[in-house]
């Protein structure tokens, strides 16, 4: 596997234990419908609310926040997912799209975590 696949793959387990630490229930990894992949899918316990969440990650010597990476093509493939997972799985939660951004520095993790990053209906 490529190193920039393990980074990726190793920012999206921090991420999830992070959000099982948090009071999240991690229904989903990588789900996939056609060209989209959800990274995770999970219900936020705490407000009973399904959160789709792309995780971002990049390292400290990068220039941008990896919350700017979810491009406005990448938001309509997390849209159109969202809609097929919800229909096939008959949910009645209220859903929010999340990003969890892991910023590596060093050999440590910085997690920021923005909820309802954007909305279905932009």
């Amino acid at each position: 596997m490529a190193t920039h696949n393990e980074f990726g793959k190793e920012a999206e387990i921090v991420a999830a234990n992070y959000l099982i630490q948090n009071n999240y229930k991690i229904l989903e990894r990588n789900w996939r419908f056609l060209k989209a992949e959800i990274d995770l899918i999970a219900i936020d316990q705490s407000v009973s609310e399904l959160a789709i969440i792309e995780v971002k990650s990049l390292h400290s010597a990068d220039f941008r926040n990896p919350e700017e990476a979810v491009s406005r093509k990448k938001r309509k493939l997390l849209i159109t997912a969202a809609d097929q997972y919800i229909i096939s799985n008959k949910i009645t939660l209220e859903t929010r799209f999340d990003i969890v951004s892991m910023l590596r520095e060093n050999s440590a993790w910085k997690i920021n975590h923005i909820k309802n990053a954007f909305h279905a209906y932009e």
